[in-house]
């Protein structure tokens, strides 16, 4: 009896340092991450900022990055900069928190073909189109966590990978740190064969209403155990100056309501009843776009852009 207590007691580090190896790159990726994120709102609560602590976030992505470049294992594509790690901040109060965990190739031009980097005239060349790249079990793994990542009343991400590529807030939600992505229409693009799912979209980003022009493409993909997710901006851009008058008819309107209540040649009632013509004119808006996005020259381009952007986006 005594003897066996004592091999239980030889055997359990075993079996616990046993259990340790088993976890898989994405459970050691995952819990790395995790701890970074308590580790630094812990530091954060407590008051405790400055460059040194930056600098521990820095090299905690940089950690993150380097499993993720094992995890993913994806080479550079041409014309575009070494991988680069997706997430944007471990600090959760951060604009830009909880992106896609995955890898970002961002192309070395801008728009026009300008190098990516500051310009003679003191501006910043953007890259013009990024590629960002997950295993299917990760994009999952994030797809769970953001099942309720926007509060009550407003619509999440669906927790099934092809349906989630559809839904607009999911690029917000993962690659967007900034503005939000509208989907305009989609684009008809040809499915690759090593694709067993695709979407494409032509695209616009907002901070307030729907802009009123599509100026990005975005194309994803599900292929070879890995979900691909890219964006790019196109030239030209896709404009519809009937939609855009539309809009400003209710725009008008709405600018007339609030001048009479102001007056007071209506009364609240009244007022709250108009009040919802400034959204009525977007939804307008985008309903026209739409449906006459098709038929734009530009919408062809757009297409044509969009689809050697997900070659590129699958090209080994």
């Amino acid at each position: 009896m005594h003897l066996f207590i004592r091999l239980s007691l030889c055997l359990a580090p075993i079996l616990v340092l046993a259990h340790a190896n088993a976890a898989s790159p994405e459970d050691r990726y995952i819990a790395a991450r995790d701890a970074a994120v308590v580790k630094f709102a812990r530091q954060m609560d407590a008051g405790q900022t400055g460059d040194a602590i930056d600098k521990a976030e820095a090299a905690a992505r940089n950690d993150l990055k380097a499993q993720l470049t094992a995890i993913v294992s994806e080479p550079a594509r041409p014309g575009f900069a070494p991988a680069q790690l997706n997430l944007d901040t471990l600090y959760k109060g951060d604009e830009g928190f909880g992106m896609l965990d995955g890898l970002r190739f961002d192309a070395e031009t801008g728009k026009g073909g300008a190098k990516v980097g500051q310009a003679a005239d003191g501006s910043y060349v953007e890259p013009k189109a990024h590629i960002v790249i997950t295993t299917e079990s990760l994009f999952v793994r994030w797809l769970h966590a953001h099942k309720t990542w926007w509060d009550k009343g407003t619509k999440n991400v669906p927790q099934q990978i092809d349906a989630a590529l559809k839904f607009e807030g999911l690029y917000t939600q993962a690659i967007s740190t900034d503005a939000a992505v509208i989907d305009f229409t989609e684009l008809p693009i040809k499915n690759p064969p090593a694709a067993t799912s695709t979407y494409a979209f032509l695209a616009g980003r907002t901070q307030d209403e729907t802009p009123d022009l599509a100026d990005e493409v975005f194309v994803a993909a599900q292929a070879n155990g890995k979900v691909y997710i890219a964006y790019s901006a196109i030239e030209p851009s896709v404009r519809i100056s009937a939609c855009t008058a539309i809009r400003a008819g209710y725009i008008k309107r709405a600018e007339e309501a609030e001048e009479k209540f102001r007056q007071k040649r209506i009364d609240k009632k009244t007022y709250d009843k108009l009040g919802k013509l400034r959204e009525q004119g977007d939804e307008a808006f985008r309903h026209c776009f739409t449906e006459r996005a098709p038929q734009q020259p530009a919408f062809a381009e757009a297409t044509r852009q969009a689809q050697v952007l997900l070659e590129t986006a699958l090209s080994h």
